[in-house]
């Protein structure tokens, strides 16, 4: 398997305090990157809900199920890094449980970003990370065939390029002290526009396609069992995504 490859990911969202958000994103992008990192797992992203100011997403993965499990009981359970740092990043948080566990889809993994900021050369992110989350009512393979055959192209057609999807993963949860959303199968597909400007006009432009609207859009709400949830995410300065 290639160095590269990450395809057990993990959609972490959390709801924090009020006013904790800042203070945890200081000392995630300061102390818990580059040590969870050196345990074998690669932190592809963390943000700011833009529609919620108490909410705090992030993106972990890793190259398999076993060595999901090998990197987060050496973390949590012996690091000294999580004996330092994890009562200061728990007293921000309320529930930690909003979580998803993926796999991509043939050839739907994000792809791997590159060096990320050192600590000394932070500056504000202007792009704009968007995951959308579906539950399909219908087979995950023939959700994706629609997906692929139809949403995609529409989506190309008004800027936005789908960076990765993924559905569940439906290995069991064998770190049971961190949660996951289980009992449910979800299609998650994530794009990034260059700025909130951009992504305004993409979704204008979707919005405003017939071929959208008056078709694409109708079979896709067939298709879900629930209301989409779209997260808008505005990397924080240390984001790999960015």
């Amino acid at each position: 398997m290639s160095e590269n490859t990450w395809p057990v990911l993990e959609l972490r969202r959390y709801t924090l305090h009020p006013g904790g958000r800042d203070t945890l994103i200081d000392l995630f992008d300061r102390e818990l990157l580059e040590p969870q990192e050196a345990l074998g797992c690669r932190m592809l992203g963390q943000f700011r809900d833009e529609d919620d100011p108490d909410r705090f997403v992030w993106l972990r993965a890793f190259t398999d199920m076993v060595s999901r499990l090998d990197v987060l009981r050496r973390f949590y359970l012996e690091s000294e890094t999580w004996r330092t740092h994890g009562a200061a990043a728990s007293a921000t948080m309320i529930d930690v449980t909003d979580v998803l566990l993926l796999r991509p889809i043939p050839g739907g993994e994000l792809p791997v970003p590159g060096e990320r900021a050192a600590d000394d050369t932070l500056t504000p992110a202007s792009g704009r990370v968007q995951a959308t989350v579906y539950h399909p009512n219908i087979p995950i393979a023939e959700f994706t065939d629609f997906f692929e055959q139809s949403v995609t192209p529409a989506l190309r057609a008004a800027g936005i390029e789908p960076l990765g999807r993924y559905e569940t993963e439906p290995a069991p949860n064998d770190f049971p002290r961190l949660p996951i959303r289980e009992g449910e199968t979800v299609f998650v597909w994530f794009t990034l526009f260059r700025d909130a400007d951009q992504r305004t006009e993409s979704l204008a432009a979707l919005a405003g396609n017939p071929l959208w609207n008056n078709d694409i859009r109708p079979r896709l709400d067939k298709y879900l069992a629930a209301p989409e949830k779209v997260l808008r995410l505005t990397p924080t300065a240390r984001s790999a995504l960015r």
